[in-house]
């Protein structure tokens, strides 16, 4: 049987220890705790308005004005930025991309 030269046994064993550290931090980072509870209602409720609505989604109306104060901030600091506002499954629910944004924002 043929000997593996010493170089080759410290080239796999770094590897091995590459992977393994690799594994252990991935471990850690999804045993993370889960981010601080957002407030339900976040928008006043008013029943005069009828803009009381049960939902567990985010409507398509909330999203849009969310992704245009994004803009809206971004501009105000000359940034020139896309915003994606996504449901809690990671599905894009609306993308905007602003003025002068590049392709790659």
């Amino acid at each position: 049987m043929q000997q593996i030269s010493k170089r080759a046994r410290v080239l796999t064993g770094g590897a091995a220890l590459v992977a393994l550290g690799a594994g252990a931090f991935g471990a850690v980072s999804a045993n993370a705790a889960p981010p601080a509870a957002v407030p339900a209602a976040a928008v006043k409720a008013d029943a005069k308005n009828k803009n009381t609505t049960t939902s567990t989604h985010l409507t398509i109306d909330a999203a849009t004005k969310a992704a245009e104060a994004v803009l809206d901030a971004a501009a105000k600091e000359n940034q020139r930025v896309s915003v994606a506002v996504v449901d809690r499954n990671g599905n894009t629910i609306v993308t905007l991309r602003g003025d002068g944004a590049g392709p790659q924002s």
